[in-house]
């Protein structure tokens, strides 16, 4: 059975989809984008200014679950732009301790709202 994951932390998803997800033992983050959770939209800022805002709301949905980033064990992340990966990898490595999560990084075509990154993260 499948165990939603919600918290009024985040912004609500603009899709039909649940922020996180807990079955059998794990649990499965959907991927944030750099949304403001008061506003829902996207917050002003470059590469790494969003990427600290996901990390923030990556956090609150874990919190939800009785979680933090440190049980992350996967983390995928997806760029609009190669070229904002130093800038999002100087965030992303203050955010989590060693050992990190095993992690993919995908350019794209486009994210949702326009975002440059977005993120979704798997704890076991």
């Amino acid at each position: 059975m499948r165990e939603p994951i919600t918290t009024d932390k985040i912004a609500d998803p603009v899709a039909p989809f649940s922020a996180g997800i807990r079955r059998d033992g794990f649990i499965f983050l959907s991927g944030q984008v750099g949304q403001d959770p008061a506003t829902g939209a996207l917050i002003d800022g470059d590469a790494a200014a969003q990427t600290e805002q996901i990390f923030k709301n990556l956090a609150s949905v874990l919190e939800a679950a009785g979680k933090t980033l440190d049980d992350v064990v996967r983390v995928g992340v997806y760029l609009t732009d190669m070229n904002d990966f130093a800038a999002m990898n100087s965030v992303y490595g203050k955010s989590f301790a060693q050992p990190y999560p095993a992690r993919t990084a995908i350019g794209v075509a486009a994210l949702p709202l326009g975002a440059a990154v977005e993120i979704d993260a798997i704890v076991g």
